[in-house]
């Protein structure tokens, strides 16, 4: 995996971001778009990290906040 630092942060990400956006609980407001539910994700963000991706991206918009809360339970117990 590359890195890089991000922005004036002086934070090392990976160059590779992980997308979170499709995680949902059961939101089906756009089925198109959220499609993975929790147990999946988890399995997607070990994966991910597995490959030594470090960067996530996520919004409070996506599945009305769901996203941001699927993708912190599965990188809690990864977490350093």
């Amino acid at each position: 995996m590359q890195y890089t630092i991000l922005g004036n942060t002086g934070l090392v990400v990976s160059r590779l971001a992980f997308g979170a956006m499709t995680f949902s609980s059961g939101n089906r407001d756009l089925p198109s778009v959220y499609k993975v539910e929790e147990s999946v994700a988890g399995k997607l963000v070990g994966q991910a990290l597995d490959a030594g991706i470090t960067f996530f991206d996520t919004a409070d918009v996506y599945a009305c906040g769901q996203s941001e809360e699927i993708l912190g339970r599965a990188l809690a117990s990864r977490r350093r």
